[in-house]
């Protein structure tokens, strides 16, 4: 007996309602032009930078803090770019694809 037929005993009368689409609604604006992704060296340390996006800097700076999060890396978003530590092109540019974005790889 699974949890759903245990539910339809406790609760007769009660109809259940659709589950909810468990798809990642985005909140943030979607742009035409695709994002540019770029890797740089700064102080021989190897960073990966994210611009091109036109919409609000509220929304990118959203942006900015989940990749931050889902890399678990150190950033900040500075001059209309997001600059991530370290060398992440292939898992960014998949995580914004994810997310709905088109993204042009730029450089190597």
């Amino acid at each position: 007996m699974d949890l759903q037929d245990q539910l339809k005993n406790l609760f007769p009368e009660h109809i259940p309602s659709e589950q909810p689409d468990k798809k990642e609604k985005s909140s943030i604006w979607l742009q035409d032009d695709p994002l540019i992704c770029k890797y740089e060296k700064r102080k021989g340390k190897p960073t990966t930078i994210i611009e091109g996006y036109t919409g609000a800097t509220s929304d990118f700076k959203q942006l900015a803090k989940e990749l931050k999060k889902m890399l678990g890396v150190g950033g900040s978003f500075k001059n209309e770019q997001i600059i991530i530590q370290g060398d992440y092109r292939d898992k960014i540019m998949e995580f914004l694809k994810m997310k709905g974005f088109s993204v042009k790889r730029v450089g190597g």
